[in-house]
Protein backbone atom coordinates (compact mmCIF):
# COMPACT_ATOMS: atom_id res chain seq x y z
CA UNK A 1 0.00 0.00 0.00
CA UNK A 2 1.30 3.44 -0.98
CA UNK A 3 0.30 6.28 1.37
CA UNK A 4 0.53 10.02 0.69
CA UNK A 5 0.40 12.69 3.41
CA UNK A 6 -0.62 16.13 2.13
CA UNK A 7 0.70 19.28 3.82
CA UNK A 8 -1.50 22.37 3.52
CA UNK A 9 -1.49 26.03 4.56
CA UNK A 10 -5.22 26.49 5.19
CA UNK A 11 -7.02 29.59 6.41
CA UNK A 12 -10.59 30.22 7.48
CA UNK A 13 -12.14 30.25 3.97
CA UNK A 14 -13.45 26.73 3.34
CA UNK A 15 -13.88 27.16 -0.42
CA UNK A 16 -10.26 28.26 -0.81
CA UNK A 17 -9.11 25.38 1.38
CA UNK A 18 -11.02 22.85 -0.71
CA UNK A 19 -9.42 24.29 -3.86
CA UNK A 20 -5.95 24.02 -2.29
CA UNK A 21 -6.60 20.44 -1.18
CA UNK A 22 -7.82 19.54 -4.65
CA UNK A 23 -4.65 20.87 -6.30
CA UNK A 24 -2.33 19.08 -3.88
CA UNK A 25 -4.18 15.77 -3.96
CA UNK A 26 -4.28 15.90 -7.75
CA UNK A 27 -0.53 16.49 -7.93
CA UNK A 28 0.21 13.72 -5.41
CA UNK A 29 -1.99 11.22 -7.25
CA UNK A 30 -0.47 12.10 -10.64
CA UNK A 31 3.11 11.85 -9.37
CA UNK A 32 3.00 8.95 -6.90
CA UNK A 33 -0.21 6.95 -7.54
CA UNK A 34 -1.00 6.37 -3.84
CA UNK A 35 -3.58 3.85 -2.65
CA UNK A 36 -4.61 6.18 0.16
CA UNK A 37 -4.19 9.94 0.50
CA UNK A 38 -4.60 11.94 3.70
CA UNK A 39 -5.15 15.58 4.69
CA UNK A 40 -4.26 17.53 7.87
CA UNK A 41 -6.29 18.43 10.93
CA UNK A 42 -8.97 21.15 10.50
CA UNK A 43 -7.91 21.65 6.89
CA UNK A 44 -11.37 23.03 6.07
CA UNK A 45 -11.10 25.99 8.47
CA UNK A 46 -7.97 26.90 10.45
CA UNK A 47 -8.18 30.10 12.44
CA UNK A 48 -10.81 32.78 12.25
CA UNK A 49 -13.44 33.53 14.87
CA UNK A 50 -15.54 31.09 16.87
CA UNK A 51 -18.61 32.22 14.94
CA UNK A 52 -16.75 31.63 11.68
CA UNK A 53 -15.88 28.10 12.72
CA UNK A 54 -19.55 27.37 13.35
CA UNK A 55 -20.48 28.83 9.95
CA UNK A 56 -17.94 26.60 8.20
CA UNK A 57 -18.87 23.46 10.16
CA UNK A 58 -20.85 20.70 8.47
CA UNK A 59 -23.65 18.40 9.54
CA UNK A 60 -22.46 14.93 8.57
CA UNK A 61 -24.93 12.47 7.05
CA UNK A 62 -25.82 9.38 9.10
CA UNK A 63 -22.98 6.82 9.02
CA UNK A 64 -23.45 4.22 6.30
CA UNK A 65 -26.04 6.25 4.44
CA UNK A 66 -25.86 7.60 0.91
CA UNK A 67 -27.34 10.93 1.93
CA UNK A 68 -25.45 14.00 0.69
CA UNK A 69 -23.13 15.88 3.02
CA UNK A 70 -21.65 19.37 3.01
CA UNK A 71 -19.07 20.72 0.54
CA UNK A 72 -16.00 19.29 2.30
CA UNK A 73 -17.62 15.90 2.92
CA UNK A 74 -18.71 15.63 -0.70
CA UNK A 75 -15.29 16.77 -1.91
CA UNK A 76 -13.58 13.94 -0.01
CA UNK A 77 -16.13 11.40 -1.20
CA UNK A 78 -15.75 12.67 -4.76
CA UNK A 79 -11.95 12.35 -4.69
CA UNK A 80 -12.23 8.76 -3.46
CA UNK A 81 -14.69 7.85 -6.21
CA UNK A 82 -13.00 9.69 -9.08
CA UNK A 83 -9.47 8.50 -8.27
CA UNK A 84 -10.54 5.05 -7.04
CA UNK A 85 -8.44 5.44 -3.89
CA UNK A 86 -8.97 5.52 -0.14
CA UNK A 87 -9.18 9.02 1.37
CA UNK A 88 -8.40 9.70 5.02
CA UNK A 89 -9.97 13.12 5.32
CA UNK A 90 -7.80 14.75 7.98
CA UNK A 91 -10.37 16.43 10.19
CA UNK A 92 -13.14 18.98 9.79
CA UNK A 93 -15.47 20.85 12.10
CA UNK A 94 -18.65 18.81 12.61
CA UNK A 95 -21.81 20.28 14.09
CA UNK A 96 -24.73 18.41 15.58
CA UNK A 97 -26.64 21.58 16.34
CA UNK A 98 -25.30 21.89 19.88
CA UNK A 99 -23.15 24.50 21.59
CA UNK A 100 -19.91 22.70 20.71
CA UNK A 101 -18.43 21.45 17.48
CA UNK A 102 -16.48 18.20 17.05
CA UNK A 103 -13.04 17.87 15.47
CA UNK A 104 -13.89 14.93 13.24
CA UNK A 105 -12.08 12.59 10.85
CA UNK A 106 -14.03 10.94 8.04
CA UNK A 107 -12.49 8.22 5.82
CA UNK A 108 -13.79 6.91 2.49
CA UNK A 109 -13.21 3.84 0.35
CA UNK A 110 -12.59 3.87 -3.42
CA UNK A 111 -16.32 3.50 -4.04
CA UNK A 112 -17.02 6.68 -2.08
CA UNK A 113 -18.57 4.84 0.86
CA UNK A 114 -17.75 6.19 4.30
CA UNK A 115 -15.52 3.73 6.20
CA UNK A 116 -14.93 5.49 9.51
CA UNK A 117 -15.74 8.55 11.58
CA UNK A 118 -13.60 9.59 14.55
CA UNK A 119 -14.10 12.52 16.92
CA UNK A 120 -10.91 13.84 18.54
CA UNK A 121 -10.72 12.65 22.15
CA UNK A 122 -7.99 14.84 23.69
CA UNK A 123 -8.57 18.60 23.43
CA UNK A 124 -5.71 21.09 23.20
CA UNK A 125 -6.04 23.35 26.26
CA UNK A 126 -2.47 24.47 26.92
CA UNK A 127 -0.05 27.41 27.11
CA UNK A 128 3.01 27.17 24.84
CA UNK A 129 6.51 28.19 26.00
CA UNK A 130 6.12 31.66 24.45
CA UNK A 131 2.98 32.29 26.52
CA UNK A 132 0.43 31.73 23.74
CA UNK A 133 -2.74 30.12 25.06
CA UNK A 134 -4.93 27.60 23.26
CA UNK A 135 -8.33 26.42 24.47
CA UNK A 136 -9.83 23.94 22.04
CA UNK A 137 -12.56 23.00 24.51
CA UNK A 138 -14.06 26.49 24.22
CA UNK A 139 -15.30 25.52 20.76
CA UNK A 140 -15.09 21.73 20.52
CA UNK A 141 -16.49 18.80 22.44
CA UNK A 142 -14.50 15.59 22.96
CA UNK A 143 -15.09 12.24 21.34
CA UNK A 144 -15.24 9.07 23.40
CA UNK A 145 -14.54 6.16 21.05
CA UNK A 146 -11.47 4.41 19.62
CA UNK A 147 -11.95 3.98 15.86
CA UNK A 148 -10.35 1.64 13.31
CA UNK A 149 -11.21 0.62 9.76
CA UNK A 150 -9.97 -1.67 7.01
CA UNK A 151 -8.25 -0.22 3.92
CA UNK A 152 -6.77 -2.47 1.26
CA UNK A 153 -5.98 -5.29 3.66
CA UNK A 154 -4.43 -2.95 6.27
CA UNK A 155 -6.12 -2.17 9.60
CA UNK A 156 -6.06 1.60 10.11
CA UNK A 157 -6.32 3.45 13.42
CA UNK A 158 -7.59 7.02 13.81
CA UNK A 159 -6.05 9.77 15.95
CA UNK A 160 -5.76 13.56 15.72
CA UNK A 161 -2.90 15.88 16.73
CA UNK A 162 -2.86 16.30 20.57
CA UNK A 163 -3.89 12.65 20.96
CA UNK A 164 -0.23 11.78 20.27
CA UNK A 165 0.73 12.77 23.84
CA UNK A 166 -1.41 10.00 25.35
CA UNK A 167 0.29 6.64 24.74
CA UNK A 168 -2.51 4.61 26.31
CA UNK A 169 -4.77 5.58 23.41
CA UNK A 170 -2.31 4.19 20.89
CA UNK A 171 -1.91 0.99 22.87
CA UNK A 172 -5.69 0.56 22.57
CA UNK A 173 -5.46 1.10 18.81
CA UNK A 174 -2.75 -1.56 18.59
CA UNK A 175 -4.87 -3.95 20.62
CA UNK A 176 -7.75 -3.24 18.25
CA UNK A 177 -5.55 -4.53 15.43
CA UNK A 178 -4.14 -1.30 14.00
CA UNK A 179 -1.15 -1.65 11.68
CA UNK A 180 -1.19 1.92 10.33
CA UNK A 181 -2.23 4.97 12.37
CA UNK A 182 -3.14 8.31 10.84
CA UNK A 183 -2.36 11.46 12.83
CA UNK A 184 -3.68 14.53 10.98
CA UNK A 185 -2.37 17.54 12.86
CA UNK A 186 -2.05 21.31 13.19
CA UNK A 187 0.92 21.28 15.59
CA UNK A 188 2.00 24.72 16.75
CA UNK A 189 5.44 25.94 15.69
CA UNK A 190 6.54 26.12 19.34
CA UNK A 191 5.59 22.56 20.26
CA UNK A 192 6.31 21.10 16.84
CA UNK A 193 9.97 22.05 16.64
CA UNK A 194 10.67 20.28 19.94
CA UNK A 195 8.17 17.41 20.13
CA UNK A 196 6.56 16.56 16.77
CA UNK A 197 8.92 13.96 15.37
CA UNK A 198 10.00 12.66 18.79
CA UNK A 199 6.43 11.86 19.84
CA UNK A 200 5.49 10.18 16.58
CA UNK A 201 8.62 8.03 16.54
CA UNK A 202 8.02 7.04 20.18
CA UNK A 203 4.41 6.01 19.53
CA UNK A 204 5.48 4.07 16.42
CA UNK A 205 8.14 2.18 18.39
CA UNK A 206 5.77 1.47 21.30
CA UNK A 207 2.90 0.22 19.15
CA UNK A 208 4.98 -1.24 16.30
CA UNK A 209 2.66 0.52 13.86
CA UNK A 210 3.28 2.62 10.79
CA UNK A 211 2.37 6.29 11.27
CA UNK A 212 1.12 8.70 8.62
CA UNK A 213 1.04 12.28 9.90
CA UNK A 214 -0.22 14.98 7.49
CA UNK A 215 0.08 18.45 8.99
CA UNK A 216 -0.70 22.10 8.41
CA UNK A 217 2.17 24.52 7.86
CA UNK A 218 2.72 28.26 8.01
CA UNK A 219 0.85 31.36 9.12
CA UNK A 220 -2.86 31.78 9.73
CA UNK A 221 -4.96 34.35 11.55
CA UNK A 222 -6.84 33.33 14.67
CA UNK A 223 -9.65 35.06 16.54
CA UNK A 224 -9.19 38.80 16.23
CA UNK A 225 -6.65 38.58 13.36
CA UNK A 226 -3.91 37.30 15.67
CA UNK A 227 -1.12 35.63 13.64
CA UNK A 228 -0.29 32.05 14.59
CA UNK A 229 2.03 29.49 13.02
CA UNK A 230 1.91 25.73 12.57
CA UNK A 231 4.95 23.51 12.17
CA UNK A 232 4.24 21.29 9.19
CA UNK A 233 6.90 18.61 8.52
CA UNK A 234 4.30 16.00 7.59
CA UNK A 235 5.87 12.55 7.73
CA UNK A 236 5.58 8.80 7.47
CA UNK A 237 7.26 6.58 10.05
CA UNK A 238 7.79 2.81 10.12
CA UNK A 239 7.18 0.42 13.08
CA UNK A 240 10.87 0.57 14.04
CA UNK A 241 10.67 4.34 14.45
CA UNK A 242 12.43 5.34 11.24
CA UNK A 243 11.06 8.36 9.38
CA UNK A 244 10.80 7.07 5.81
CA UNK A 245 9.38 10.19 4.11
CA UNK A 246 8.90 13.82 5.11
CA UNK A 247 7.66 17.15 3.75
CA UNK A 248 9.85 20.19 4.43
CA UNK A 249 8.59 23.77 4.87
CA UNK A 250 5.81 24.88 2.54
CA UNK A 251 2.86 23.04 1.04
CA UNK A 252 3.38 19.69 -0.64
CA UNK A 253 3.18 15.97 0.03
CA UNK A 254 5.25 12.89 0.77
CA UNK A 255 4.59 9.27 -0.18
CA UNK A 256 5.87 5.96 1.16
CA UNK A 257 5.00 2.29 0.82
CA UNK A 258 3.51 0.55 3.84
CA UNK A 259 5.11 -2.91 3.92
CA UNK A 260 3.21 -5.48 6.05
CA UNK A 261 6.33 -7.70 6.05
CA UNK A 262 8.18 -5.04 8.05
CA UNK A 263 5.35 -4.88 10.57
CA UNK A 264 5.28 -8.66 10.90
CA UNK A 265 9.04 -8.92 11.39
CA UNK A 266 9.22 -6.17 14.02
CA UNK A 267 6.34 -7.65 16.02
CA UNK A 268 7.68 -11.21 15.76
CA UNK A 269 11.22 -10.35 16.84
CA UNK A 270 10.18 -8.02 19.68
CA UNK A 271 6.71 -9.10 20.90
CA UNK A 272 6.17 -6.18 23.27
CA UNK A 273 2.40 -6.58 23.42
CA UNK A 274 2.87 -10.08 24.85
CA UNK A 275 5.49 -8.81 27.29
CA UNK A 276 3.35 -6.09 28.89
CA UNK A 277 3.03 -6.94 32.58
CA UNK A 278 3.25 -3.69 34.57
CA UNK A 279 -0.37 -2.69 33.96
CA UNK A 280 -1.47 -5.87 35.78
CA UNK A 281 0.76 -5.31 38.82
CA UNK A 282 -0.46 -4.04 42.15
CA UNK A 283 0.87 -0.64 43.28
CA UNK A 284 1.96 -0.57 46.93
Amino acid sequence: MRVSVVQMNPGHDKAENIAQASRLIGAAVAADRPDIVSLPEVWTCLGGSRAGKFEQAEVLPPPGSNEPGGPAYEFLRGVARSQRIHVHGGSMAETDGGERLFNTTVAFGPDGQELARYRKIHLFDIVTPDGTGFRESATYGAGDAIVTYQAGGVKVGCAICYDIRFPEMFLELRRAGAELIFLPSAFTLQTGKDHWETLIRARAIETQCWFAAPATWGRHLDGGSEPRFTFGHSLLCDPWGHVVAKVSDGVGWATARIDPAVTERVRRDMPVLEHRVLEHRRVV
